[in-house]
């Protein structure tokens, strides 16, 4: 994923959260309130079933399939699923998925000024800069200024639409398909996509980039 180094975080900072995972851990597992197969298979489930390769599954079939592209912006949730994902991706985070399309005239950015609310059937577990305070004020305040940072440098002429998934609503960017695809298929077009993309702060790179 896209490493982003707006925030001065400490160095130690992922060895820290790691060592109060594993302490949490161990003392669910002691009180008997987990076993210690839990995590891993809830790990492996969001490895295996839930995760961005199903966005970007779907993103790659908008891109080819006019017909789904339409229901998809018009109903996501009814859109995925027809299409042979995993049974829930209308469960646990992605209860009711909206999706917004980037266009040479607007492109979109999905925050949560609230907490993290993220539509994880489709991008995930998100990432820590997300989660970030100061990452989800920035953005609601100057979304120009932290997509330059985040390498995506817009004309002034294209407008920037923030969206606020909640609890009620996730939602994510169904990103422009890029020059040079034409031809590629639905898998080879899904392997370009990443879940930054689909997040709004980074574009889908051309494959003779």
């Amino acid at each position: 994923m896209t490493k982003y180094d707006g925030f001065n975080y400490d160095r130690d900072r992922e060895i820290y959260s790691a060592a109060r995972v594993r302490a949490l851990e161990s003392l669910l597992i002691e009180k008997g309130i987990i076993s210690g197969e839990t995590v891993d298979k809830v790990l492996n489930y969001f490895e295996t079933e839930m995760g961005p390769f199903n966005g970007a599954k779907i993103v790659a079939k908008a891109w080819t399939d006019p017909e789904f592209k339409a229901q998809l912006l018009e109903d996501c949730n009814a859109a995925v699923s027809n299409i042979g994902l995993p049974v829930g991706m209308s469960g646990a985070e992605g209860e009711h998925m909206k999706v917004v399309e980037n266009t040479a005239e607007v492109h979109n950015i999905v925050i949560c000024t609230l907490c993290s609310c993220y539509p994880w059937p489709t991008l995930g577990l998100p990432p820590y800069w997300f989660k970030d305070p100061t990452f989800r004020a920035r953005a609601a305040r100057e979304p120009r200024a932290v997509l330059t940072e985040f390498g995506v440098d817009l004309p002034e002429s294209t407008t920037i639409s923030l969206w606020d998934s909640s609890a009620q609503i996730r939602w994510f960017v169904l990103p422009q398909r890029p020059e040079g695809t034409e031809g590629m298929s639905e898998e080879e077009l899904a392997a370009l996509v990443t879940p930054e993309a689909m997040m709004g702060v980074a574009l889908v790179p051309s494959p003779s980039a």
